[in-house]
């Protein structure tokens, strides 16, 4: 039986360790991540990722 592309799509993010995260944004901040995200010539996804680092890093040397 052919697996669907659902499933083919299920395996292969579950082999490479990543999963969808959504979140309900205000629109003006969505279009601040996609500007910055332009502007540094990053993913939105790695935007996101080492602006939490960084937030983290810095809240421990408060």
């Amino acid at each position: 039986m052919a697996k669907s592309i659902t499933e083919i799509q299920a395996k292969s993010d579950m082999k490479r360790g990543v999963k969808v995260k959504g979140f309900k944004l205000h629109v003006d901040d969505i279009a601040l991540i996609e500007q910055a995200s332009t502007d540094l010539n990053i993913p939105q996804s790695q935007l996101i990722i080492d602006a939490v680092k960084f937030y983290l890093e810095n809240k421990k040397a408060s």
